[in-house]
């Protein structure tokens, strides 16, 4: 499957001020095979993984000289690693501090090797140790996006008439309707590289739920990695509620009426930092950067994938293949979910992307918008739509108070529209609308 990514890294290994890539994301995401595809370009792809070979964390643990470094790697693993000619990859890096230490040392003494390296919780080594900032690149990976579903699907093509269509006019009957078919199909299956490859090599969507199952699994079994044994519980409890409260403000009474939210908000913090959970702050949305008017006491909480939070909270998938329209009306926050995935899968890899949304709490005059975001120097309110009818009183609202905002956006099964100053996207289309500018 190609990811987006590779084009990152096409462009980084011809750039004569290349630093090592740090790439980040949840477990499973595909940073690995991401890795290991690329390698192909390269004489030798040496892999070092740290969690499999543990022993090799003292070539690491003597010095962070990358010339010895390179030099007794080359003999543990038989295999020259010659700048300008080989990949070297450390994977599952948060396991060695020194090597990420070691990051800014191959910028500086070695920088014409090419150096990956990856690891699921990396934010937790990195909050002890630091980021060699200036001296190393991050790059984000998540769950495969709708148009990277459509490019490992054989619908590459689909692909290309998304962002080839004019916006003012309505995309074709026949293929608006293919379209919300394979939205409901990646409902169903997920981003998740592993579930996708299942839907890949044998279409069968119970083998897709038995990956989403071991998948849940893992990220259980990861608690132990980063919360202590006290707070493992606390941990468990929020991760089994972010799937059930998606689209709602997130409250901690929801979750657990016995347990506070001093108990409980710290349980949420760590499934961020593992990338499992994407928090969405309130802001208040009065320009850019979204950020410094957060509050982060009222928030919304998202699921890293949207099959996977159906899957913990026991869902039947079968609607999303046999009649995906009656989903999306019928399951709002998931639609929601996903949306809020999109975004996150669009925004820029080098930098760590938020979500936000709006809401005025004042009692008579409630208003909500769905997410709120930056485009092209611009905030934008945005508004998903689960259903055919409805107002979008909200965006209104929000478009007559907010003097930075031009225009808003609406996603929804729906084809391209304009309504005034709201400008209508199909749920296939929220990568063109990004790439547009809506």
């Amino acid at each position: 499957m190609k990811r987006d990514l590779s084009i990152y890294l096409e462009e980084w290994v011809t750039d004569p001020g290349r630093k090592p890539i740090l790439l980040k994301g949840a477990r499973q995401v595909g940073k690995s095979y991401l890795a290991r595809d690329f390698g192909k370009r390269f004489d030798n792809f040496v892999e070092i993984n740290f969690d499999f070979t543990p022993g090799l964390k003292s070539v690491f643990e003597k010095d962070l000289d990358p010339i010895r470094i390179v030099r007794d790697l080359s003999v543990i693993v038989g295999q020259p690693i010659k700048p300008g000619k080989a990949l070297l990859f450390l994977d599952e890096i948060q396991e060695c501090p020194e090597a990420v230490k070691s990051l800014r040392y191959f910028y500086e003494k070695m920088p014409q090797l090419h150096v990956i390296a990856a690891g699921s919780l990396l934010d937790f080594v990195l909050d002890e140790i630091g980021l060699p900032v200036g001296r190393v690149m991050p790059l984000y990976l998540y769950p495969l996006s709708f148009m990277e579903f459509l490019s490992a699907v054989g619908k590459e093509h689909l692909r290309q008439e998304i962002y080839d269509h004019n916006p003012a006019e309505e995309f074709p009957g026949f293929l608006h309707n293919q379209l919300l078919g394979l939205i409901g199909e990646y409902m169903a299956v997920g981003g998740m590289p592993e579930a996708v490859k299942q839907w890949l090599d044998n279409g069968d969507l119970n083998s897709c739920l038995k990956i989403h199952r071991l998948l849940i699994d893992t990220y259980r079994q990861d608690f132990v990695k980063y919360a202590a044994k006290k707070n493992q519980k606390y941990v468990e409890m929020i991760f089994n509620a972010i799937p059930r409260l998606s689209g709602k403000k997130f409250i901690f009474s929801a979750v657990s009426k016995e347990m506070r939210s001093r108990e409980l908000r710290p349980a949420l913090e760590l499934l961020a930092k593992a990338g499992i959970a994407h928090i969405i702050n309130h802001s208040s949305s009065n320009g850019l950067p979204l950020g410094s008017e957060i509050n982060p006491q009222v928030s919304k909480v998202i699921f890293l994938d949207v099959a996977l939070a159906q899957s913990v909270l026991g869902i039947d998938y079968s609607a999303w293949m046999l009649d995906p329209v009656s989903a999306i009306v019928n399951r709002g926050a998931v639609t929601e979910s996903f949306v809020g995935q999109e975004l996150l899968a669009y925004s820029p890899a080098a930098m760590k992307s938020e979500l936000y949304y709006w809401v005025r709490e004042i009692r008579g005059s409630m208003a909500e918008v769905d997410y709120v975001a930056g485009i092209n120097g611009k905030v934008v309110p945005i508004e998903v739509k689960s259903g055919i009818t409805g107002t979008l009183k909200s965006l209104h609202v929000f478009l007559e108070q907010k003097r930075n905002s031009e225009y808003g956006l609406q996603f929804s099964q729906r084809n391209y529209g304009v309504d005034k100053k709201i400008r209508r996207y199909p749920l296939y289309a929220i990568a063109a609308a990004l790439r547009a500018g809506g």
